[in-house]
Parts: structure tokens; sequence; C-alpha cells
């Protein structure tokens, strides 16, 4: 788990610089984890969806190329995937307010766009998953 919260830690740094060189494809490690037969944290809550048919054919095409992984667990690895995809793609709005100065000396402007509301309901979503837990 530790590995793989510094994994996307470091993905997300490289986002937040720009450095695309080291901000690999996260459908290819989702790919790797396939093949590794990761295991992930579940929460009790399901959700349930409705697949357009061409999605449902793929999904189980990759059931079929990946048997050691469950329909659910290919789903629930692909919105992951998705997710952190969607997260990186929020751009980043200077606001006013100095966040920090950069290695030069410069200002770097609070972010005020969707990426910080998004982490901030993701950490008290998080936080109540975890106080449920317990």
């Amino acid at each position: 788990m530790v590995l793989v919260l510094l994994k996307t830690h470091w993905r997300l740094h490289a986002l937040i610089n720009h450095d695309e060189e080291n901000v690999s494809m996260r459908i290819k490690e989702l790919v790797e984890l396939w093949e590794n037969n990761a295991k992930h944290t579940l929460t009790k809550e399901t959700f349930g969806v409705h697949l357009t048919i061409e999605d449902a054919a793929k999904l189980k095409a990759l059931s079929d190329m990946y048997p050691q992984r469950t329909k659910e667990q290919l789903l629930s690895e692909l919105v992951s995937a998705a997710l952190l995809e969607l997260e990186s793609s929020f751009p980043y709005i200077a606001g006013q307010e100095i966040a920090t100065h950069d290695e030069f000396g410069d200002p770097i402007y609070k972010d005020t766009g969707h990426s910080p509301r998004f982490q901030e309901l993701t950490r008290h979503y998080l936080a109540h998953q975890q106080s449920a837990k317990q």
C-alpha cells in the first residue's frame, strides 16, 4: 500500500511540475496490476452501474484476458485509473494568494481550480470511510 501511495505521489508530483517524461500511462500500469493480481482495500458500500453494450463487451473481453480478476475487480480498478486521470486533468488556475515560492524565489499561486476542492472532498470522504470502519 505504501509503495502504491509513493508511486501515486511521484506521478502527481511530476504532473504538478509538468514533468511529462516521468508521468507514465496509468492504464498501462493498471494492466501491470492485473498481471500481478493486485489486491486493494475495498469499501463495504457498492455502486451499481449500467454499461453500454460496447463497454460490457470490452469488460467481458478483459475478463477473458485476465481470468484471475473478477469483472467487479476489473471495473473497480478501471474506475480508480479513470479517477486518477480525471484528477490530473483538472487545470491549474492561479489565484491571488501566494502558496509558496519556487527554487528561483518566484511566487507560486494557490490553485483555485477544481483540484483543491476535489482533494478536500476526497480527504473528507476517506476520513468518513476510515472512521466508519473502526
